[in-house]
């Protein structure tokens, strides 16, 4: 009898482990989230690890062409000899910046700043974006917050998010049926703060 006795309180214990809240901090949520979507973290804490991790997934995929259209972000592709294209083709990635970083879901959340008038669902299915550790944020509404903040008067239009990053994964939420936000990303995410 004492046998199951042991046995049931180590079960009990083992569930009451995994009811307990954890608590995250922002990037570590984030992280843990965006990860677990399906997308490519990587880690920067100086410019020239940007350069070579920008380097190593061009050279992984066999890309030598990106599109972008951020002055500085076209400037970090010359540097390591990319080429940009002003123009988007759906056969080649595009590079970006991003609005914000929502940690409590692990969405990226642009705006026409970085995509112009295209919708996410038409644009290629490669994505790199550079994002930086002060762009997160708790969720959604802080993001769109903070986008009101930072454009005061001239708020961008067109915001969206990719909130799945495996191409071949389907949504099953209807009010998404035929606008598939889903990309292959690679996120550099650089140290600011």
């Amino acid at each position: 009898m004492s046998f199951f006795k042991k046995l049931f309180n180590i079960s009990n214990k083992e569930e009451e482990i995994k009811e307990q809240e954890v608590n995250l901090s922002l990037d570590d949520s984030f992280v843990h989230y965006f990860i677990e979507k399906g997308g490519k973290f990587i880690y920067c804490t100086t410019i020239k690890e940007v350069n070579n991790s920008l380097q190593n997934i061009a050279k992984e995929n066999n890309w030598d062409e990106i599109t972008c259209f951020d002055n500085d972000l076209i400037g970090l592709l010359r540097k390591n000899k990319l080429a940009a294209n002003p123009s988007f083709l759906e056969e080649i990635p595009f590079f970006t910046t991003c609005e914000h970083l929502i940690a409590d879901n692990g969405d990226i959340l642009f705006s026409s700043n970085q995509l112009n008038s295209h919708k996410i669902a038409t644009l290629t299915e490669n994505f790199i974006v550079y994002a930086t550790t002060s762009q997160l944020v708790k969720n959604t509404g802080e993001g769109l917050t903070g986008i009101k903040t930072n454009f005061k008067g001239n708020i961008p239009t067109n915001i969206s998010a990719i909130k799945n990053y495996t191409i071949s994964e389907n949504d099953d939420n209807f009010l998404n049926y035929g606008n598939s936000n889903s990309k292959n990303l690679y996120l550099l995410l650089f140290e600011d703060l």
